[in-house]
């Protein structure tokens, strides 16, 4: 888990915006495909809701150190 941390510490907010974009398109799409026919491991939109909520997150937190710091 330190290691998805650390990875989105080190990208740009530009890059963070199209990781949670594309993160999200994953979502939906594994969310549509469970409706029509049950996906082989509920664990797979687990990971892609936690990892949604890992970018929001680390773009909270440098929302929170700008405001900080002005």
């Amino acid at each position: 888990m330190k290691k998805k941390q650390n990875t989105l510490k080190d990208l740009t907010p530009l890059e963070l915006e199209d990781k949670l974009q594309s993160e999200r398109d994953t979502l939906g799409k594994l969310r549509f495909n469970h409706a029509v026919s049950p996906v082989e491991s509920p664990a797979q939109l687990r990971s892609a809701r936690k990892n949604v909520a890992r970018i929001l997150t680390e773009m909270r937190r440098r929302e929170i150190a700008n405001t900080a710091q002005a």
